[in-house]
């Protein structure tokens, strides 16, 4: 939202989009100022953008969005009292509502407070279910926020990889700028999650084009070792640690804690093991 907003507005709300036109400046509202303003109606996943028009002729458009991966927390109560709230701090009545849902789930789009004779409040907003769109309908998408998006729209299991590989063509062809395409690869790999046997698939499937993105390529080994680099130390560390139990606590200790000791980061294993100098039992070395 914050590094492509118009390509973020023009994705998760057409109908709004399709009357800004190219002279209107996009401003993502600060953090601290609505934190400091709003208390803790203010949420990391909400994402206000200030619209403004150089001419001066219309008022200033606010585009509240907010992520809900779960839709089953969503509260139209706290959306309507955050849209209130910085509709007054920004002295406009002009407020577009989006939230978007990434998991599957039951919302509700609209409230109407009132009596028997009259509705005295309507409110409702753009609700954009990502997890209802379909992945393919977007594979050509020139919107790069659609694109790195695919991984969390519908697509079959056997289509994953294919997801994938056209979120990644999408980075490489519409963003030019290599420290962005680095940073969203990382978010096209977070929420595509790939196992083992994919990833294979994509390195034979698209092998061609991986060899046209060196960066791509070398961050895939670069990936690699990390994970076995990360993977050595920890067992190095979840062996100091047993030889330590052993040799303070004896043998059971090692039975009782195992699965733990095997599981743990590797800092953890170091804080455990620094434990073992002070402590008294083994229980107090994992408390």
């Amino acid at each position: 939202m914050l590094d492509y907003p118009r390509q973020a507005i023009e994705f998760a709300a057409a109908s709004e989009a399709a009357r800004l036109g190219e002279d209107v400046r996009i401003l993502p509202l600060r953090e601290e100022q609505l934190k400091e303003r709003l208390g803790e109606r203010f949420r990391e996943l909400d994402v206000p953008l200030l619209l403004e028009w150089p001419d001066g002729l219309r008022q200033a458009l606010l585009f509240v969005f907010e992520e809900e991966t779960e839709p089953g927390r969503f509260s139209i109560h706290r959306l309507i009292h955050y849209c209130v709230d910085i509709a007054e701090l920004y002295q406009t009545e002009r407020v577009v509502p989006v939230v978007i849902f990434l998991h599957p789930g039951q919302f509700r789009e609209s409230l109407s407070l009132g009596s028997d004779t009259r509705v005295y409040l309507h409110f409702s907003y753009l609700a954009w279910p990502l997890f209802g769109l379909k992945a393919r309908d977007y594979f050509d998408s020139h919107n790069l926020v659609a694109r790195l998006n695919l991984p969390n729209m519908h697509y079959a299991p056997e289509e994953k990889v294919e997801v994938y590989a056209q979120a990644v063509r999408g980075l490489r062809t519409l963003e030019p700028d290599r420290e962005r395409q680095i940073k969203y690869l990382d978010f096209v790999d977070i929420y595509a999650n790939l196992d083992e046997n994919e990833r294979q698939r994509y390195q034979q499937d698209y092998a061609e084009e991986i060899e046209t993105m060196s960066a791509f390529a070398d961050r895939f080994i670069e990936q690699g070792m990390q994970q076995g680099m990360q993977q050595g130390m920890q067992q190095g560390e979840a062996t100091i640690l047993m030889m330590l139990l052993e040799e303070k606590f004896g043998s059971e200790s090692i039975a009782a804690h195992r699965e733990r000791i095997e599981t743990a980061e590797p800092e953890k294993l170091l804080q455990w093991s620094r434990r073992i100098l002070t402590a008294e039992t083994p229980e107090t070395i994992f408390h």
